[in-house]
């Protein structure tokens, strides 16, 4: 293991242990429930957006170091962002676990690229972000 990928694994243990905007949204403007039916890993995703900004991010879930890691490094990324932005970001996520090269906007989420070597854990990385595009994809015009 390299010293990068030794670094990268801790910011995952330590987002997975000790993750960054874990709970609820006291009023969410949407609220989604995600599953990965083959391992059992589970995120509920709160977000407060206002005039196309996303304002609030929460996450509860149980399930892998992956599916958690990345919640929590995704909530971090997304807050203050655009509704739009988001979407440009879960895009650029799912690029670099398909094997481009990480897009320099994903920042330390560049952590979970190594993910892609492991083919059953991309899922686990990406529940998040499937949970973040069917949250957006309820939200009326006014929220977008």
């Amino acid at each position: 293991m390299t010293k990068a990928d030794e670094l990268y694994r801790t910011l995952i243990l330590d987002h997975s242990r000790r993750p960054r905007h874990h709970g609820t949204l006291a009023a969410p403007t949407v609220t989604r429930q995600g599953l990965n039916p083959s391992c059992g890993d589970r995120v509920c995703l709160h977000l407060g957006v206002e005039g196309g900004v996303i304002t609030g991010v929460a996450f509860t879930g149980s399930g892998c170091a992956v599916s958690q890691g990345t919640a929590s490094l995704m909530a971090v990324a997304l807050r203050g962002r655009s509704v739009e932005g988001g979407l440009a970001l879960a895009g650029a996520f799912e690029r670099m676990l398909r094997g481009e090269a990480p897009d320099p906007a994903l920042g330390d989420l560049v952590a979970l690229r190594g993910v892609a070597r492991l083919h059953a854990r991309t899922r686990c990385a990406l529940l998040p972000w499937e949970t973040f595009r069917a949250a957006v994809g309820e939200l009326g015009d006014g929220h977008r």
